[in-house]
């Protein structure tokens, strides 16, 4: 049974720094994409970040134009986990964040594909 498991969520403050981790189970890690999407309140789920999702290629980034240059995604193969080391956050940056596996990197975003893992979510709240 595959697992997503988030954690590291909660409240911070704009300018502060905050790291989301996603531990996954059940699935071949080297095997798979990661990205985290995220859901703001009033708004549709977009992908913001995905690692190891673009050509195939190990180690391979994408970033949201909202997130670049702030934001940070990495993986610890060893330990099943991915990373979002969020600094500078804004308060835009609120929302509920999902960690995806094997979701698809296409048309220069980051998207949900059939078959995908889901976490159940994590909120972060970023106060101004």
């Amino acid at each position: 049974e595959v697992q997503i498991v988030e954690s590291g969520g909660g409240l911070v403050q704009a300018g502060g720094s905050l790291r989301l981790s996603c531990v996954a189970s059940g699935v071949t890690f080297d095997d798979y994409a990661f990205g985290w999407f995220r859901q703001a309140p009033g708004k549709e789920r977009e992908g913001v970040s995905c690692i190891s999702c673009r050509d195939g290629i190990s180690g391979s980034t994408y970033y949201a134009d909202s997130l670049k240059g702030r934001f940070t995604i990495s993986s610890d193969n060893a330990k099943n986990t991915v990373y979002l080391q969020m600094n500078n956050p804004k308060f835009e940056d609120t929302g509920v964040y999902y960690c995806n596996a094997d979701g698809v990197y296409y048309g220069g975003t980051y998207g949900t594909d059939h078959g995908d893992f889901w976490g159940q979510g994590i909120q972060v709240t970023v106060s101004s």
